[in-house]
């Protein structure tokens, strides 16, 4: 039984506790290895500034994206070879802005809106690959749930559990063992996973971006695809100085806070992947 003054102090500092950072603090992470796993150009758009604060703290950050988002538009005249080439480009300028280098960063090419309908273990081996190249000590994903499953739509659910099951799959030398026998790869756990687009009760970390807020503005304004008139009728990725400026205050309305502060929010989670959910 929780003697009484430890109930009322556990009340009072819930508030706290709810947000509470891993051990060190996310803003003062260094020399570490950061793989995000998504489903579309733009879904690291949810950790931009988390991302690029990394980068410039002395980690390495390193994007992979699962499918082109060749799909994503409302203008009919657009082919979706010519829309994949567009977000591919409003992508590597969004993470340029953030200092991340283009070498860092690779897309599957899966098409947008289908990814469920993929080769599962195709798609997991490629992740699992892809881990053990890299071998992140941190993996960035979608959040797939805690407790239940968390409701994405259909790529960004795929993501969730394509990526969980990537990082499970990966620590075990007898799957997927042709990437050690005949690539030289090695097995590899990933001990720690800052999970985004979560249940808001599921929130636990919350990042202070005040330093990249404005860069992060700038790095969700390069997808003109989506977040302008473009969404309809794509005229090419320069606008104009009014619509500029609808973008960025559309975007900047995107952006949450906490005390007054500018933050991105996560569940963070350390352990096996198979717990993830718990």
């Amino acid at each position: 039984m929780i003697p009484k003054l430890l109930f009322v102090s556990l009340v009072l500092l819930s508030p706290y506790i709810s947000f509470s950072q891993p051990e060190t603090a996310v803003e003062d992470w260094k020399g570490k290895t950061i793989l995000l796993i998504g489903a579309h150009p733009d879904d690291d758009t949810y950790s931009i500034a988390t991302l690029g604060m990394l980068q410039a703290n002395g980690n390495e950050v390193y994007i992979a994206i699962l499918t082109t988002g060749n799909v994503g538009t409302q203008d009919p005249e657009l082919s979706m070879i010519d829309l994949a080439n567009i977000r591919r480009l409003e992508e590597q300028a969004a993470l340029a802005t953030m200092g991340i280098p283009l070498d860092h960063y690779i897309n599957f090419g899966y098409d947008d809106g289908m990814l469920e309908y993929e080769n599962k273990k195709e798609v997991v081996a490629k992740l699992v690959r892809v881990i053990r190249q890299v071998r992140p000590d941190v993996l960035f994903s979608f959040d797939p749930g805690k407790g239940e499953q968390r409701w994405h739509k259909a790529d960004h659910r795929a993501s969730s559990y394509l990526a969980a099951d990537a990082a499970r799959a990966a620590m075990w030398p007898l799957l997927f063992q042709g990437q050690i026998t005949n690539e030289g790869l090695e097995a590899h756990t990933i001990p720690a996973y800052v999970l985004y687009d979560s249940s808001e009760d599921d929130i636990n970390t919350w990042v202070d971006i005040s330093d990249y807020k404005e860069r992060k503005i700038k790095a969700m304004s390069q997808y003109v695809s989506q977040w302008s008139s473009g969404w309809y009728k794509y005229t090419g990725p320069e606008l104009s100085d009014e619509e500029a400026k609808e973008v960025k205050e559309r975007v900047s309305k995107r952006i949450k806070y906490k005390n007054g502060k500018p933050v991105e929010g996560f569940r963070y989670y350390e352990g096996l992947p198979d717990n993830i959910g718990r």
